[in-house]
């Protein structure tokens, strides 16, 4: 999950580079089209012509449009706002994912998870600001980090019994038709100097998704939820050498407090076994 996390800003930064000249829209349906083609001949190799999972099909594809939403929404965040800005909005996500899991996984509320969500949605509200003009983009973020949620929550629940090849490959596949209506109103044939950005669009998508199915397949949703604080450093990296992107001091400080939020969980995890 660690690695997945810290990879995925790398997908972040290809998808903002692209955006002033092609549509969101259309990045977010190439990134699963290309995933497509890079996973479906390895889910064949493994698995001949048996390649989406049998069981769950309906949680599958209900976790792959939670999905393709919360990736959607970012797309269109990250074409308006920095990507630390963004990700640290975005980041309501996992907060959202406790909340879930103990609804729904009939997970423990333990007083450190508690700690936990409330210092996140200290941290959310200092990103937000809300006294202040919200922009577009960080609306368009928000958003995402609720159907990342929803998706965290999902991947639990479809992962237990799923090989995570099959898994991955229906996720792509079902991800590119899900996009395909607003791919045709945006379609742009790609310059032959950009497609390797959209070939790594696809190929570095699909490792972190497929070591994110594996982690849910090892541990439970609140603990791996908070791991997703990793990719706020990857972005701010990648914002400042990609596009000279220097967060604001009350953005870090937010993203602070939720990543501060995070490490309770995992602290927690590692070196306690007892209650909280």
């Amino acid at each position: 999950m660690s690695i997945a996390m810290l990879g995925v800003p790398v997908v972040d930064g290809i998808a903002k580079y692209p955006s002033a000249s092609y549509s969101p829209l259309f990045i977010g349906w190439a990134r699963y089209a290309v995933a497509s083609l890079i996973v479906l001949p390895l889910a064949y190799r493994y698995h001949g012509f048996n390649l989406f999972p049998n069981e769950q099909r309906f949680a599958h594809l209900v976790r792959t449009a939670f999905l393709v939403s919360a990736m959607t929404l970012y797309f269109l965040a990250i074409a308006r706002i920095p990507i630390a800005l963004a990700v640290s909005a975005y980041f309501v996500g996992p907060i959202i994912a406790v909340v879930l899991s103990v609804l729904f996984l009939k997970e423990v509320l333990t007083v450190r998870k508690m700690l936990s969500l409330v210092i996140g949605f200290m941290g959310s509200l200092v990103v937000l600001r809300p006294s202040s003009n919200i922009e577009e983009g960080v609306i368009f973020a928000f958003g995402a980090g609720l159907f990342f949620g929803l998706y965290l929550i999902a991947t639990r629940q479809a992962s237990q019994h799923s090989d995570p090849i099959k898994t991955l490959a229906f996720q792509c596949v079902a991800g590119t038709v899900l996009l395909s209506p607003q791919a045709a109103f945006t379609f742009q044939v790609p310059q032959i100097e950009v497609m390797w950005l959209f070939l790594g669009l696809g190929l570095f998508s699909a490792i972190a998704h497929i070591l994110t199915i594996l982690a849910f397949r090892l541990s439970d949703a609140s603990t791996l939820a908070p791991l997703v604080y990793l990719e706020l450093v990857g972005s701010v990296i990648i914002g400042f050498l990609l596009f000279r992107e220097v967060p604001s001091l009350m953005t870090l400080v937010g993203a602070g407090l939720i990543i501060f939020a995070g490490l309770l969980l995992v602290i927690h995890k590692n070196g306690s076994a007892g209650p909280s």
